[in-house]
């Protein structure tokens, strides 16, 4: 007896290259695509709470009305029909941006910040917005308005913060594509922690601003934060990457540079870098870099063990100035408006990163320079640089909280999460195995503007180990 032939998959299942080649044929319709997202949506979002603002209802009207404008004219975008999901920390025009704050949760946006409106203008269709803790500064996502985002490959293993609603959403299924940022690894920690996948761009390549904000972003945030896009597979990264760096007036430091670079050299030089900056790095994510420095090889790329220089300076003033701008700007705000959780997790935050003062704020922001000097240097040799994320196979939902130590442990364990924002490079998380059950990661690490090499290498080591979302619906019997 022959066997039965396998079941489609289900739209919400989807890559947003698949969906968005498959409405623009006319071979799925956006309403359907939206219909199927909706629904698992209703079925699985009431215990993950990764979308805490649902605009399924209106998803659904667009999605017909999109159907129609296809007919008659053609795709809006390269994301026609393709289903997203926004950060409650951006504006979306007549939504709230609470930023997971109580006391914000009536801050209407008068307009669309510009990754949304890049995301719109692509065709993309908004099924709700996704959780982050307060003030989005946390490496887990909770918090007092819109309560705990779980993680769907475990409930105890944290989602990861602050786009932990983003990571969720994405891995179950709620939509292809999500929305995110990072400011010390808000993109890459929830994609390490749920088997996601992501680039964190370079400094100055997505347009940023909120028009709903009372002051402009702060020096370190100007310099450090980013808008991304976590999805499961890094196609669609790519593909959503391209769509959020479209020029906007509105950020004048936005850098308006084509996401393609020019061609490099060929065989690329990968340096596999062992540094640890003094943390104790745990074998199974040792074994996980070797793997992918294997894997790397394999696919042509030249990998020499070497490490960039001047970690351990830059590391020793990158979090002191992040928490010195931090003191200044949100500070008052923390005491005012934030829970007990939140104002006990930056007490522990400032003791372990003691904030510098101003003087000193000012003489590391001019080494700064020096350190990103001598990365780009050292970037002429090694186009790419293969790292760890985390030192360590991930941590559980509430261990930034439950301890200073917890605290210490995370952060001195992703030393190359924070590095990298304060240096402003872009990098990429790709898919590298599994601890216990659970996904693991590693992190490449690009020159200025060159997020396509990053994704190029990720891409490399998705086609050894998998979609590793893809193994979670395995285990729960839906592939």
């Amino acid at each position: 007896m022959s066997a039965a032939p396998k079941k489609p998959a289900p739209f919400w299942q989807w890559s947003a290259v698949e969906l968005s080649g498959a409405i623009r044929d006319a071979r799925v319709s956006a309403s359907d695509a939206v219909s199927s997202v909706v629904d698992r949506i209703r079925a699985e979002n009431g215990h993950l709470n990764a979308i805490v603002v649902d605009q399924t209802d209106a998803a659904l009207e667009q999605a017909a009305s999109y159907d129609e404008i296809l007919k008659q004219d053609g795709p809006i975008g390269p994301l026609h029909g393709v289903p997203v999901a926004i950060k409650i920390n951006v504006d979306q025009k007549g939504t709230a941006n609470s930023n997971g704050v109580r006391a914000f949760k009536d801050l209407i946006a008068p307009d669309d910040a510009p990754v949304v409106r890049n995301l719109k203008k692509a065709g993309a269709i908004i099924v709700g917005r996704s959780n982050t803790p307060e003030f989005s500064f946390r490496a887990t996502t909770v918090n007092e308005l819109h309560g705990r985002t779980y993680n769907p490959w475990d409930d105890n293993h944290s989602p990861g913060g602050s786009s932990g609603g983003a990571s969720s959403a994405v891995a179950a299924g709620f939509c292809p594509i999500a929305h995110g940022n990072d400011i010390g690894g808000s993109l890459r920690f929830p994609a390490y922690q749920t088997g996601t996948v992501t680039v964190k761009p370079g400094q100055g390549r997505v347009p940023a601003y909120n028009p709903s904000g009372a002051e402009e972003r702060s020096l370190l945030a100007q310099l450090m934060s980013v808008q991304g896009i976590i999805a499961r597979e890094v196609r669609d990264v790519r593909l959503a990457t391209r769509v959020l760096m479209q020029p906007d007036p509105h950020d004048p430091l936005q850098v308006p540079m084509p996401f393609d670079g020019p061609a490099v050299d060929q065989p690329i030089k990968v340096a596999f870098c062992r540094e640890t900056n003094g943390y104790k790095i745990h074998p199974a994510v040792q074994a996980a870099l070797e793997g992918a420095a294997a894997e790397l090889e394999k696919a042509g790329y030249i990998v020499e063990e070497a490490s960039p220089p001047m970690i351990q300076e830059a590391a020793a003033e990158a979090l002191p100035a992040l928490y010195a701008d931090c003191e200044i700007f949100i500070g008052d705000a923390i005491q005012k408006y934030g829970s007990a959780d939140i104002k006990k997790v930056f007490d522990f935050y400032f003791e372990n990163y003691p904030p510098t003062d101003a003087v000193g704020l000012l003489r590391t922001m001019s080494r700064r320079t020096r350190y990103l000097r001598a990365w780009n240097l050292f970037l002429e040799e090694y186009p790419l640089v293969l790292t760890p994320f985390m030192m360590r196979p991930g941590f559980t939902w509430n261990e930034d909280a439950d301890s200073s130590a917890g605290v210490r442990d995370i952060f001195d364990s992703s030393v190359y999460s924070w590095l990298i924002n304060f240096l402003g490079l872009p990098a990429s998380i790709a898919p590298a195995g599994y601890h216990e059950e659970l996904p693991l990661s590693v992190q490449i690490i690009g020159r200025r503007f060159r997020e396509d090499l990053t994704l190029d290498a990720a891409e490399c080591l998705e086609r050894v180990n998998g979609i590793q979302v893809h193994e979670l619906w395995r285990r729960k019997g839906l592939l």
